[in-house]
């Protein structure tokens, strides 16, 4: 074939679609070949949608076919799948399984009594399964051949992990006194920007808020000093004497005790 005949060729076959297959789904869709269920493959996700007659709605046939996003699975044979089985019963080494198999793939029901014999062999179940995806693999790629598609690899999204916050190191109160200072100037320079921008009767309820704060703080800090177990001082009411006691006490504190010689002669010269 020359090469004018091969690049025409060549445009006229229809470019290959990638596609991320889900093969789990996809290979039970190629191996359900039961009249009531369909399978369709969605052509740009990969996923496979499975409608079945008497369970789904009735027009949903109707508009998956004229959605050009899904491709109908056709599956395999009965007959194919049959021949699995036959191809398979001449590997099994051991001679009673060999013959129970034979004897289970004869007549209707074969499918279940095939399975049914390979419950209680567990090394040859495996191996079953092993062959029979192998063969739908191959029919699988055959099928995605023909339709002009390519099975890519899937991007399985998992969450990320939230990271661990970083414990906070200790701050000295040097440092801690240095951001209360930086944070204090910060909302009085914030505090004359918006002064700056309000009328004189909001400067007055600004003003007089600003007022109550500082008064509310001096008697807050003068009841903190007033406090018993403070170490500040206590009024008289604490003691439990009034002005009046502490009067009376003073004039009278010097009554009961026994005036000195020098207290005796100062008071005989005054008389």
């Amino acid at each position: 074939m020359s090469d004018p005949e091969k690049q025409s060729s060549e445009v006229g076959s229809p470019p290959v679609r990638e596609v991320p297959i889900e093969w789990e789904a996809l290979e039970d869709a190629f191996e359900n070949n039961a009249p009531e269920v369909h399978s369709y493959l969605h052509l740009v996700t990969g996923e496979v949608l499975r409608v079945v007659d008497g369970i789904a709605d009735p027009e949903m046939h109707t508009r998956i076919a004229s959605d050009t996003t899904y491709m109908r699975v056709e599956p395999v044979s009965s007959r194919e799948q049959y021949r699995w089985m036959e191809r398979f019963i001449p590997m099994v080494e051991e001679t009673g399984l060999r013959e129970q198999l034979t004897s289970a793939i004869d007549g209707k029901g074969a499918f279940r009594r095939f399975k049914d014999v390979l419950m209680n062999f567990s090394a040859e179940r495996e191996r079953w399964f092993t062959f029979r995806s192998e063969r739908l693999r191959v029919f699988m790629e055959a099928w995605l051949a023909t339709h002009g598609l390519k099975a890519v690899p899937r991007v399985n999204w998992t969450p990320a992990e939230p990271s661990r916050p970083r414990e906070p190191l200790p701050i000295s109160q040097e440092q801690l006194t240095a951001r209360r200072s930086r944070s204090a100037d910060a909302l009085r320079k914030q505090l004359r920007e918006l002064c700056d921008t309000l009328g004189a009767r909001d400067l007055e309820k600004v003003s007089a808020f600003a007022e109550f704060v500082k008064a509310r703080r001096a008697a807050r800090g003068f009841s903190h000093r007033h406090e018993p177990g403070s170490g500040g001082a206590m009024d008289d009411s604490e003691h439990g004497m009034d002005a009046s006691d502490s009067d009376s006490d003073s004039d009278d504190s010097g009554s009961d005790e026994e005036p000195s010689p020098s207290s005796r002669q100062r008071a005989a010269a005054l008389k």
